[in-house]
């Protein structure tokens, strides 16, 4: 279960943000249900004053307070709107203080891609930086960087119970900087339409406490481990022969492709094709040999492959833990 809900706000910049929508909306409930009563009231009064066709209005001394009633009713106004433009600056001024939190950042780079999203960890030297794909992990109460960019069309980048949206135009970096409040998945999406599969551009951050999170990443800073038995070893021989090695990286084999996300722990994620797709045996057999039928207008290209051939791959690929 993926929190997708910007009203259920579990990052700093989101929780400001909802806050903000909060505010909004609680003073405009009030501002419309108080102009609506007044117009009921006038109605009713209006009714009761009912003068015959064609009879010249004639104004009462009860009609004399209207013009204060507008006056008061316009500095009212005023207050209102001077108001929220101070509720919006002061908020506005608390996710621009985001942007240099305290602690050490856990600093991303995040490449849009028609339509999956590159996830390179930027911490340490260059030969040992993790890259991964369409899932980000990060830790719980410490600063994230996201470093955005694109690299075909633009996109959008947008957590919705994390942060606000960024977009990601080809030749310019944008970046987003927030922290997760608690622990838990949350689903993201590309809200920018990019392409045939804009909807299923979509990506999960989970949060995890720090140990946890400093694990996962000594794990899937390793290598791909040697196959252990025979059809695994034919998994990878078939992955390494085939048109797979020419777009998709798995370190510790002879596969170095940079076209398509880095498989080398594919087996650890949950889901396949920018997360649409549960990573199950059966659909990822089926994603391999006819991935435009699952996602039509993706990159990925069709791989003909024996039976044997297939089964030994997905195998493989399910190992890469």
């Amino acid at each position: 279960m993926y929190l997708h809900d910007a009203l259920a706000p579990a990052g700093s910049d989101a929780k400001s943000l909802a806050l903000l929508w909060w505010v909004f909306l609680t003073i405009s409930l009030v501002v419309y249900a108080t102009v609506i009563t007044a117009l009921v009231l006038a109605i009713r009064r209006a009714r009761r004053r009912r003068l015959p066709a064609g009879s010249p209005v004639q104004l009462t001394d009860r009609d004399a307070p209207a013009g204060k009633v507008v006056a008061a009713a316009l500095g009212l106004t005023t207050l209102i709107l001077l108001g929220m433009l101070t509720t919006e600056l002061v908020v506005g001024r608390a996710v621009l203080d985001e942007s240099q939190p305290e602690g050490d950042a856990v600093s991303i780079r995040v490449t849009a891609q028609q339509f999956w999203w590159k996830l390179e960890y930027e911490d340490g030297p260059p030969g040992q930086r993790l890259v991964t794909a369409n899932e980000l992990f990060v830790p719980v109460g410490r600063p994230v960087e996201l470093r955005l960019q694109s690299s075909d069309v633009i996109h959008s980048f947008w957590l919705p119970a994390l942060a606000g949206k960024r977009d990601l135009i080809p030749g310019n970096e944008n970046t987003l900087r927030f922290s997760v409040l608690r622990p838990g998945d949350y689903e993201g999406q590309c809200a920018e339409f990019c392409g045939y599969q804009h909807a299923n551009m979509r990506l999960i951050l989970t949060a995890m406490d720090g140990p946890a999170f400093e694990a996962w990443k000594t794990a899937q800073l390793a290598e791909a481990g040697a196959p252990a038995t025979e059809e695994l070893q034919r998994g990878q021989w078939v992955f390494e022969r085939s048109s797979c090695a020419l777009c998709h990286a798995v370190r510790g084999t002879a596969a170095r492709g940079t076209v398509g996300p880095d498989l080398t722990h594919f087996g650890s994620r949950r889901r396949i094709a920018a997360t649409p797709l549960r990573n199950t045996p059966a659909t990822l057999a089926r994603w391999i040999v006819d991935p435009q039928r699952l996602k039509p207008g993706s990159r990925m290209p069709a791989t003909a492959l024996a039976p044997d051939d297939l089964r030994a791959l997905v195998a493989w690929l399910g190992s890469l833990q």
